[in-house]
């Protein structure tokens, strides 16, 4: 592969919220090798910090993500091509596992890589200039790996993603509302309250619960309707936590989580 384009994952924390920002401006935010290095650290991070409820994945002003850096392919074989596939797929797999929820912001492209990091998202918030696709049958002439497909389709549904794929065409934001795939669209002036909004009812969930409901969504995604449940159950029923909820309620006043 060849040499590493410029970007940075910027990070910065706000009380128990993570804010991550991938920043490669002269380039619509598109991901380098660096790049997808440092989201890795940033999982590690959150997720050995007990005290971090919640990670904000958003782009630098003007776009979310337009893919990966294109100036990093020439001199591409098959071989890298899997081999690349496979990487950003680690780093996808491992947003997904992360124990707090993922919540993205999207102003602008979402593309390649880009929709493929808004689809592991938890809660996807948009502005009306967001747009999703993945438009390779027109650009590079390169391929999506199965994981990438069949998350597209279980969150878009399976005619909406394969159209959107074969016609090389962007989904607006309200259509990807529509599809449940956006959670809100928020006009501009806007789009900071709804973020903080947000970050403050996800900051203020029970952990252990959003925990286990995260890891259910992974679980039933596998494996349907069937997938093993009993050890989750188990772990929020038996926690105090839950202890405090039902006092909590019972005495009508906030509960006071500890995530254990």
């Amino acid at each position: 592969m060849s040499v590493d384009a410029p970007g940075r994952v910027l990070v910065r924390r706000e009380g128990p919220a993570v804010h991550a920002e991938l920043s490669n401006p002269r380039r619509r935010n598109a991901l380098s090798w660096a790049m997808y290095d440092e989201l890795l650290a940033v999982c590690e991070a959150v997720d050995a910090d007990p005290g971090t409820r919640l990670l904000v994945l958003r782009g630098a002003p003007g776009a979310f993500a337009a893919g990966t850096d294109v100036s990093q392919f020439p001199g591409f074989t098959g071989a890298d091509g899997v081999a690349y596939e496979r990487r950003v797929g680690a780093v996808l797999d491992r947003l997904l596992a992360l124990r707090v929820p993922l919540l993205g912001v999207v102003d602008g492209p979402a593309v390649g890589a880009g929709l493929a990091l808004a689809a592991v998202c938890d809660v996807l918030l948009a502005t009306p200039a967001a747009a999703f696709g993945a438009p390779i049958a027109r650009t590079l002439g390169n391929c999506l790996p199965a994981p990438v497909v069949a998350r597209l389709q279980r969150r878009l549904g399976v005619g909406r993603t394969m159209a959107m794929l074969l016609t090389a065409r962007l989904l607006p934001a309200e259509q990807a509302a529509q599809a449940g795939f956006v959670h809100a669209v928020l006009a501009p002036q806007d789009l900071e309250d709804g973020v903080a909004d947000a970050v403050r009812r996800l900051c203020a969930g029970a952990p252990l619960t959003l925990a286990a409901l995260k890891e259910l969504d992974r679980r039933v995604a596998a494996d349907g309707a069937g997938a093993e449940d009993e050890d989750l159950l188990r772990r929020c029923y038996g926690s105090a936590d839950f202890r405090e909820g039902v006092s909590a309620f019972l005495e009508h006043r906030s509960p006071r989580w500890e995530g254990r």
